[in-house]
C-alpha cells in the first residue's frame, strides 16, 4: 500500500556523561559496540533503504544492533535524530504516530484482558474517525458505523482463522492464537504499512513454524507493505523478499534470500 524510504536516518540517545568527554574527534568511546559521541549513544547510523510498495522487508541482527529502534522510528515511537523518513511520498519525521497510517505488532501481544477477541480487534475501529461530506459540501468527522466495524472484524478473523474464538477472552487462548488476534487488530484498519517487532519470539519452535506459514498466507491476502524485525536467521530467510542485516547500529548488507 505504500513505499517507505529512509535517507541517512540515525538515532542518538542523549548521554550526559559523554558531554563531559568532548574531544576534537566526535567519537569519544564505544559502549556495547555502539559509538558514543558528544551527542550521546548512537543506536542507528546512516540507515538508507527504499522499501517498495507491498514489499516484505526483514531487519535481522543480534540484540542491540538497532533493528527495533529503526522500526520504532518508522512507527513514530522514537524521535528521528537525523535524516528523513518518507511514507507514501510524504515526509514523516514530525508526523504523530496516529497520523502515519501504520500498524504495529509486538512480541508480547498487548491484548486487553477484559475484552473479548472481537472487542480487541474492533477497538481501533471504534476510535477511528471517518470523513463524511454533507449536502452543503462541508466535511465532518464521525465514528465508523457499527455494521462496517462488524464487517471488518469478521473479515480479519476469517483471514487469520480465528472466527471461532471471537467470543473468548485472551486468557482462554494459546500463545499462537493470541498473536493472531494481535495481528488481526493491526490489519483491521487496512494500514499502508504493517510493522512487526519479533512477533514470534514468545512462541515455542512448533508454533513459530506454524505462525511463519500463517504470516506468508496473510501477506498473500492483504495489500500492505511489511517491515519485520527478527533475530532468527531462518525466519528472515523464510519470510523476506529482501533482508537487511544490521550490526552495531549500521546496515552490513541488503540482499534477497538465496
Amino acid at each position: 500500500m505504500a513505499e517507505v524510504i529512509l535517507k541517512n536516518v540515525r538515532k542518538v540517545y542523549p548521554n550526559t556523561e559523554s558531554k563531559k568527554k568532548k574531544k576534537k574527534d566526535e567519537t569519544v568511546e564505544k559502549k556495547n559496540n555502539l559509538e558514543i559521541t558528544d551527542e550521546g549513544v548512537v543506536a542507528v547510523q546512516d540507515f538508507n533503504i527504499d522499501v517498495a510498495d507491498k514489499e516484505f522487508i526483514v531487519l535481522v541482527g543480534p540484540s542491540g544492533c538497532g533493528k527495533s529502534t529503526t522500526l520504532r522510528m518508522i512507527a513514530g515511537l522514537e524521535e528521528i535524530s537525523g535524516g528523513e523518513l518518507f511514507i507514501d511520498g510524504k515526509q514523516m519525521n514530525d508526523v504523530a504516530p496516529k497520523d502515519r497510517d501504520i500498524a504495529m505488532v509486538f512480541q508480547n501481544y498487548a491484548l486487553y484482558p477484559h475484552m473479548t477477541v472481537y472487542e480487541n480487534i474492533a477497538f481501533p475501529l471504534k476510535l477511528k474517525k471517518i470523513a463524511e461530506t454533507d449536502a452543503d459540501g462541508k466535511t465532518h468527522l464521525k465514528k465508523m458505523p457499527n455494521d462496517e466495524i462488524d464487517r471488518r472484524v469478521r473479515e480479519a478473523a476469517e483471514i487469520l482463522d480465528i472466527t471461532q474464538f471471537l467470543d473468548r477472552k485472551p486468557k482462554a487462548l494459546s500463545g499462537g492464537q493470541r498473536q493472531r488476534v494481535a495481528i488481526g487488530r493491526a490489519i483491521v484498519r487496512s494500514p499502508k504499512v504493517l510493522l512487526m517487532d519479533e512477533p514470534l519470539s514468545n512462541l515455542d519452535a512448533k508454533l513459530r513454524n506454524q505462525m511463519r506459514a500463517e504470516i506468508i498466507k496473510l501477506r498473500e491476502k492483504i495489500d500492505t507493505t511489511f517491515i519485520y524485525v527478527t533475530h532468527d536467521q531462518v525466519e528472515a530467510m523464510t519470510l523476506g523478499d529482501r533482508i537487511v542485516i544490521m550490526r552495531d547500529g549500521y546496515i552490513q548488507q541488503i540482499g534477497t534470500p538465496q
